[in-house]
């Protein structure tokens, strides 16, 4: 934990326990609903694991996590936030629309991550829009290295939603050719499926209809719908 501030202030006193590297970010996933270890770090690529177990257990000890038996496997473990825990929901959710208005897209845009974007992809997509049988859709990513220029989001008809950057082998319905810059601005709302498509950033091939309502499944980001102020 950082040095205290000294200061019976109750930002101060909070900002002790929040203000450490990482941990905003990792209440962030908390919040979204990872509970599993390598779930927290799928959504937390660039964090260590060393890092990532300690600033759980710094959570645990000021009570804003608690770390329980897995229902269906008592040998792992889960972390799950407290009362307290669950009270920072609004402050993040504030963090995040400040960001979102006030941040320069272009510096958002410099931060690229194509797991952390996929992985925020699959927890934010709609299956409902799509038709009830297994959905495929590949992501080639021509900006990026071969290891990571290809991503596949697979919907099973029951809505449960995976990704993978090995080929898995199923049909794909929809193929999507764009670079990872524009793939984040359409998901954090800086532009849009369409606006995309008619520049010929993003290119859609496969099932029309899938294509057509692609702004509608995505699932953009919680702060897309907020606009920019500057």
């Amino acid at each position: 934990m950082q040095a205290s501030y000294r200061q019976f202030c109750p930002v101060a006193m909070a900002a002790e326990i929040l203000g450490t590297r990482w941990t905003i970010v990792l209440i962030r996933e908390l919040v979204a609903g990872s509970t599993r270890f390598n779930d927290l770090r799928r959504g937390l690529p660039r964090m260590s694991p060393a890092l990532l177990s300690r600033r759980l257990k710094e959570l645990e000890i000021a009570g804003i996590v608690e770390k329980t038996a897995a229902a269906a496997d008592r040998s792992s473990h889960e972390y799950r936030l407290t009362e307290a825990g669950r009270d920072l929901k609004a402050v993040i959710e504030s963090i995040g629309i400040w960001g979102q208005r006030w941040v320069r897209t272009d510096l958002a845009l410099d931060n690229l991550d194509p797991n952390l974007l996929m992985w925020d992809m699959r927890r934010n997509l709609k299956p409902s829009p799509l038709p009830s049988v297994r959905n495929v859709v590949e992501f080639h990513y021509t900006d990026l290295p071969s290891s990571q220029e290809y991503w596949w989001l697979i919907v099973e008809p029951d809505g449960e939603v995976d990704i993978c950057s090995v080929d898995p082998g199923f049909e794909v319905e929809l193929y999507v050719r764009t670079t990872l810059r524009t793939m984040t601005s359409i998901w954090m709302g800086f532009s849009t499926v369409a606006t995309e498509r008619k520049t010929e950033c993003l290119v859609l091939e496969g099932d029309p209809g899938l294509a057509k309502n692609m702004q509608t499944w995505l699932g953009l980001s919680h702060f897309a719908s907020e606009k920019k102020r500057i």
